[in-house]
């Protein structure tokens, strides 16, 4: 067994204390669960003497068995996944504007993207969303999806921003040096490679996405958590429990199918994924600019001739 360099390997005791607290952590974990399993199951009493069946009663699941009530929820997903899916295109568009003025040489165009950039990430998203409602009288749902689209836009503007930071130098030097512009060295050649070590990081900023579209309700956007509310107040108060699991059931799974693509994204990345040397860009952009570096060297590197 390889001993690390930055600690001792446990010794028996260690390894039993830490035994003992993994089984004692387990029974208290095991122990909550019980108790909250316990605590829904068991009937309540109201403030009348009133007895009410605890929360897994079929009585409070039955109307699981109505065709309206999944009809309903299938509507909620579906407004749910058009507002995440336009706000998730305008995000990516916005942070890609962002990167490019935040990266800019020019003070006067960095230094307002800035400002700008960073009141759009101080500013809470139900805050923006009542805000584009309010000012420009969009509809609930447009108003949802930019005040979702300029808020994540300004976070994955941000992260391109730090990915093009972290690049070599000598990736920007290879296009100029052949005579690209800086907006086409920018573009062709440090953008892509940005985006492609940043893609894990903004398909995680999706899943904050898709959760925030919950904060629709505040324009009375009839999203799934909007849904849920809505059938809670026609069905009674019977059914909240029920309709809550359900929703959470929903988002749940969502959610996690987008953390499961973030996953496999960065493992197929890598660490070294999207990191070209200056020979690669250079190859990349084709024969004529591979030329027009190499015959320059070639010439300055031919021995001189000695007159006999």
């Amino acid at each position: 067994m390889s001993l690390s360099v930055l600690y001792d390997a446990p010794g028996p005791k260690a390894r039993r204390r830490s035994l003992i607290g993994s089984i004692v952590g387990l029974i208290v974990i095991a122990a909550v669960f019980w108790w909250v399993i316990a605590t829904l199951a068991a009937p309540r009493v109201s403030a009348n003497d009133a007895v009410t069946p605890g929360m897994f009663d079929a009585s409070r699941w039955d109307v699981l068995s109505n065709p309206l009530v999944w009809e309903r929820f299938a509507a909620g997903v579906g407004a749910t996944l058009m507002m995440a899916g336009a706000a998730a295109v305008l995000a990516i568009l916005i942070g890609i504007g962002f990167s490019f003025v935040r990266t800019a040489t020019t003070a006067w165009i960095r230094v307002p993207a800035a400002i700008i950039l960073e009141f759009f990430r101080g500013m809470p998203v139900l805050l923006m969303i009542f805000f584009v409602f309010l000012v420009f009288s969009t509809g609930a749902y447009w108003a949802g999806v930019i005040g979702l689209g300029v808020y994540n836009g300004a976070i994955i503007g941000e992260a391109l921003r730090a990915g093009i930071l972290s690049l070599p130098r000598g990736q920007r030097e290879a296009g100029l040096v052949i005579g690209l512009s800086p907006t086409r060295t920018r573009m062709i050649i440090e953008f892509p490679q940005a985006f492609h070590q940043m893609l894990p990081i903004i398909l995680a900023q999706m899943v904050v996405l898709l959760k925030d579209t919950s904060l629709a309700y505040v324009v009375a956007y009839d999203e799934l958590s909007r849904t849920i509310q809505n059938m809670q107040k026609a069905l009674g108060n019977n059914y909240v429990f029920t309709l809550f699991i359900v929703g959470l059931a929903i988002y749940l799974t969502l959610n996690l199918v987008l953390s499961w693509i973030a996953r496999a994204v960065a493992r197929r990345s890598g660490p070294k994924a999207g990191k070209l040397t200056s020979a690669d860009s250079l190859s990349a952009l084709g024969a004529e600019g591979t030329r027009a570096i190499t015959l320059p060297v070639l010439k300055r590197d031919r021995p001189s001739r000695r007159p006999d």
